[in-house]
């Protein structure tokens, strides 16, 4: 366990070992919370609006993660070497 000293203007010292293990950085963000007469200090990461997927698109990511879970999926190797073929079999129809 780790003690800080409170300072001036309510600013508390994070220990440097959680601090790394935390992955905190200068300027970063953290939120304050109580919880049951203590002080709970959690790290935050803001995002950006255009960052956040839409209902729609969480329910594909969503499916997908249950499709890896599964094991169904390609890799990005295979994917492409089918889509090679795929248009090769097309060029070669067209001629």
């Amino acid at each position: 366990m780790s003690v800080s000293k409170l300072g001036q203007r309510r600013q508390v010292v994070i220990p440097k070992e959680i601090w790394e293990d935390l992955g905190l950085e200068v300027g970063g963000f953290v939120e304050v919370e109580r919880v049951e007469g203590t002080v709970v200090i959690k790290p935050k990461r803001l995002v950006d609006a255009e960052d956040v997927l839409n209902p729609e698109e969480e329910a594909i990511v969503r499916r997908g993660e249950e499709q890896i879970r599964r094991g169904e999926y390609v890799t990005l190797e295979k994917l492409e070497h089918e889509m090679e073929r795929t248009a090769r079999k097309r060029r070669g129809k067209t001629t």
